[in-house]
């Protein structure tokens, strides 16, 4: 028989070296789980036998037990290889990190090596990954009588499932531990997620420059997560540039950001975000590009240049994920990042402080319609912007208390096109608002 060294194989000529073994019972254990010690096999795999006893065999146990932390309870034995007595120690562990005479060694090829700082901390963290998921905990003031009944029947049949009562439904999507709610289930179907977790929250605005020092809108929106996500689709589509193409003789909407890669984006950042942090998701849309700014870094080691080139994910809230995938938001293969990529290839990611960002260009000179009159129509249009902006300070020069959606009536606009025009008149001090919305008016500043 011939015996070699490798990651979870470890050879010894006698219990002279008994302490180098345990410290590679510990460096095997980091490594892989499972350790395999013989003494009485040289290095090079010759069989040459050592003197075993009882007593020698009760040294080795004692010496484990003495110096490895956390203790483990590995077999140890005498076996006759070529008619010579060796000892084989047999080990298990999955509670890494192992400590041997107060330090820990990781198993490299066959040699053992001291782990750093910041790789026996990855160690702790891989360790504790499991229990230490925000999206697993319980949470104990919650009720079955807080969640809401028609926002699990949506996602059950969206899901393909069926629904008969909230307790049973939660089991089915394992979000109930000893018949306490996980976190996951107040984020997703709560009637007021806000309520036990404030950070459920999507926080965005609009800036008239490149940079914040001009706010044109604000808002924040608390809600359950699915429809967090909806309303921060809708937002971007409300305040990013819309132009339009022709096939055939249908119009078809087209926003100047792929609407499918930044609705991604923002899946992304409501799905793998970190929880624990006390801010929300945040969208902010400048003159020249759209962030979306999301809490928490890349996790699992992964890195910004791993997850654009490599087919690759790993997931801070494994449960969310997998709700996330019930309803077809997510692929469970990593690819969201590169459909983002294939949409908007200039998008860039980028991780500052304690955040990751998704930032897309704007590319609003490239919006005008794609026929030979397209330069054309959008000077058309920029100059029908004109007029109407003049047509509603006229609306409230004449009505100082008149509201967005009479001034859409009166002119026959959307309330839509009307608020974003207001937005832009005040960011450029044109317009100002005096008091609340409801018992305020308007101040025209200056009309040019």
């Amino acid at each position: 028989m011939r015996f070699s060294e490798s990651e979870n194989v470890e050879l010894k000529k006698s219990t002279s070296e008994l302490k180098e073994g345990v410290i590679s019972l510990g460096a095997m254990l980091n490594k892989g789980r499972r350790a395999e010690l013989w003494l009485g096999i040289g290095n090079d795999g010759t069989v040459v036998g050592q003197s075993v006893s009882e007593k020698s065999l009760r040294e080795i146990s004692r010496a484990i037990s003495d110096h490895v932390e956390p203790k483990i309870y590995p077999a140890i034995e005498k076996v006759v290889i070529d008619g010579k007595a060796c000892i084989r120690v047999l080990a298990e562990g999955k509670d890494a990190p192992y400590f041997a005479y107060g330090r820990a060694y990781i198993r490299i090829g066959d040699e053992d090596r001291q782990l750093s700082a910041r790789e026996l901390e990855n160690l702790i963290l891989q360790k504790n990954r499991d229990r230490l998921r925000w999206d697993m905990e319980t949470y104990d003031r919650a009720t079955y009588d807080d969640i809401s009944a028609s926002k699990l029947k949506n996602f059950l049949k969206g899901s393909g499932l069926k629904y008969d009562n909230i307790p049973n439904s939660l089991d089915k999507l394992k979000l109930i531990q000893e018949g306490k709610l996980l976190n996951a289930a107040i984020l997703c179907f709560a009637r007021k997620p806000e309520k036990f977790i404030p950070n459920a929250k999507l926080r965005c605005a609009v800036f008239g420059a490149a940079d914040t020092t001009v706010t044109l809108d604000m808002k924040d929106f608390t809600h359950d997560v699915f429809t967090l996500i909806q309303q921060a689709e809708k937002y971007v589509l409300e305040h990013i540039n819309i132009g339009m193409r022709l096939e055939g003789l249908r119009r078809v909407d087209v926003p100047e950001i792929d609407r499918e890669a930044f609705r991604e984006a923002i899946i992304n950042a409501f799905c793998h975000r970190d929880y624990r942090e006390y801010d929300s998701v945040n969208i902010a849309i400048f003159k020249d590009r759209m962030e979306i700014r999301s809490p928490g870094l890349l996790y699992g080691g992964l890195t910004i240049d791993a997850i654009r080139n490599k087919m690759v994910s790993a997931r801070r809230n494994e449960l969310l994920a997998d709700l996330f995938h019930r309803v077809h938001l997510i692929e469970k293969w990593g690819r969201g990042v590169r459909m983002i990529l294939e949409r908007e290839p200039n998008t860039e990611f980028e991780e500052v402080g304690t955040l990751f960002i998704a930032r897309f260009a704007r590319k609003q000179a490239a919006l005008a319609v794609s026929d030979k009159n397209g330069g054309a129509r959008q000077k058309s249009s920029e100059k029908s912007s004109e007029k109407s902006s003049e047509k509603i300070i006229e609306a409230i020069k004449a009505d100082r208390t008149v509201s967005a959606r009479h001034i859409a009536e009166g002119l026959g606009l959307t309330s839509r096109a009307v608020e974003r025009q207001i937005a832009r008149l005040k960011g450029i001090g044109i317009l100002k608002r005096v008091g609340p919305d409801k018992g305020g008016h308007w101040e025209v500043m200056k009309e040019d």
